[in-house]
């Protein structure tokens, strides 16, 4: 079998055939000078010279040339049957990915390059160490290794042999009906929320889905209650949105709602997590879910009711929804697959009061035209096959093997004084680290050893956090627990703490 040579993007090249510069010098100046600006890299490939060539518009010989002077110069090399690339051995100079600087550098630009005020409130980007990579202690990773990839992947190819001239276009915007379908018939039975098929509007993760809320429900300044500490993608769709955050504390009950009142009785949105709590994983009371649907009834406000992972309890059957309970159809409720079945599937949905259905399907089709069909399909029929019910009965077993295993380590490992918090429900625990260093520090250097935990004082927006650490048990097998467990024992030890 004869070995296909790489073929490399076509770069810009403009040709100008009545200019006294021959053509294969105006082939080899812009070749030249896509790599010194880095819009060819080094190792990239560039076509060969009978594409470049046929692309251009010339004969060969000029490309020939072209190329023979670059390679002479060294700016490119060759390899029978490899091609042609960029040299992996040019000075820096001349590979800079950095811009030019031009008519004062940077603070001459600063003037025209203003953004939106609410966008500069955003944390600037910054992947951290905990967030990268997959394994022990990893928050929100799934079991990947007992997924049923192939009755997934026999599903996918049937659907894909079988795509109808519809499955080609976007799509109904409120997400694939039969899909649809499925999700109001599981809520309505797994979860006891209200709701039909035509109230469920499938969106791209359940972050998607609060961006869409957030437009609907609120305008710049508006008040907005979010838990303290609480999810921080979820402050900061609403930061984005101009809304006025109330941080109002989380106890052992859930969210605090006489002291949200107290401190603003009149906001337009509250953002929970009744059922586990992120990251503290309590789950609000009875008496607090009561008087939160009062408080929203009486003021005309809303409640997002964010149930990212409420399949899975150890202790008792899965909670009711918040949404099961209200009458008068103040609670957005949203959800995810991203936890029962895995992150990148990117598939969430809303479940909309029917008064808000036309103002969240025009802002959906503002934003985003729909979540890709042929996905939908394979989910729907991988839901009304009963695969999905038979793996969250799977996952349920095996998240509460891992959950125990990490419970008994932690507390074999550690003493009395770290605090095993949130360990009914959910995907991950909380530990918390009183009289101990940064959180954030710790959680640095276990990084480095391949412990990807989360420092709790994150999930704070405020400045009175408290120390401790987020554990995700999803990823890591039962086996290899305890051994991370002594590792992180260890980090702890050498921080200096004493309650280790």
């Amino acid at each position: 079998m004869s070995k296909r040579v790489a073929s490399g993007i076509v770069p810009v090249i403009r040709i100008d055939r009545n200019a006294a510069v021959p053509l294969h010098r105006q082939i080899y100046d812009a070749v030249r000078m896509a790599i010194s600006e880095g819009r060819l890299r080094p190792g990239q490939h560039i076509p060969s010279s009978r594409l470049l060539a046929k692309e251009l518009e010339v004969s060969r010989l000029p490309v020939l040339n072209a190329y023979a002077q670059l390679l002479a110069e060294g700016y490119l090399t060759a390899q029978i049957g490899s091609g042609t690339a960029v040299s992996g051995q040019l000075p820096d100079r001349f590979t800079s990915t950095a811009p030019v600087q031009k008519n004062g550098g940077a603070s001459a630009r600063e003037g025209s390059r203003k953004v939106a005020q609410r966008t500069a409130t955003l944390p600037s980007y910054r992947m951290m160490p905990w967030t990268r990579n997959w394994g022990a202690f990893g928050v929100g990773q799934v079991a990947a290794d007992s997924f049923p990839l192939q009755t997934w992947s026999n599903i996918v190819a049937r659907r894909s042999k079988n795509m109808s001239v519809r499955s080609f276009g976007y799509g109904d915007q409120m997400g694939y009906l039969p899909l649809r379908q499925s999700i109001a018939a599981y809520l309505r039975t797994a979860r006891s929320v209200s709701c039909d098929a035509d109230q469920i509007l499938i969106a791209s993760g359940s972050q998607q889905a609060l961006e869409i809320s957030a437009q609907v429900l609120v305008d710049p300044g508006d008040p907005v209650w979010i838990e303290e500490p609480g999810y921080r993608f979820s402050r900061e769709v609403f930061a984005l949105a101009g809304s006025r955050l109330v941080a109002v504390p989380v106890d052992d009950q859930g969210l605090n709602v006489s002291a949200g009142i107290k401190m603003c009785r009149r906001a337009r949105v509250a953002i929970v997590t009744p059922s586990h709590q992120f990251p503290l994983g309590v789950t609000m009371s009875a008496s607090r879910r009561l008087q939160l649907l009062q408080w929203a009834q009486q003021n005309g406000s809303w409640i997002i009711e964010d149930d990212y992972d409420s399949e899975y309890r150890y202790e008792s059957s899965p909670i009711s929804s918040l949404q099961g309970l209200d009458n008068n159809e103040r609670v957005i409720y949203i959800g995810t697959f991203s936890k029962v079945l895995f992150p990148s599937l990117r598939i969430g949905y809303i479940v909309v009061p029917r008064d808000l259905l036309g103002h969240f399907v025009a802002t959906r089709r503002a934003t985003d035209l729909g979540s890709p069909t042929l996905t939908q399909e394979v989910l729907a029929e991988f839901i009304g096959e009963g695969h999905f019910e038979r793996h969250i009965r799977r996952m349920r077993l095996l998240y509460k093997e891992r959950r125990s295993m990490l419970v008994e380590s932690l507390r074999t490992s550690l003493d009395a004084a770290c605090e095993v918090i949130g360990a009914e429900a959910g995907l991950h625990l909380t530990l918390t680290l009183p009289g101990l260093e940064s959180d954030y520090d710790i959680a640095l250097r276990a990084a480095s050893q391949n412990l990807w935990v989360w420092p709790l004082s994150t999930a704070y927006s405020g400045g009175a956090a408290r120390n401790g650490l987020i554990l995700g048990f999803g990823s890591t097998q039962t086996a290899d627990i305890p051994a991370a467990v002594r590792k992180l024992r260890g980090i702890l030890l050498n921080a200096g703490s004493s309650g280790a």
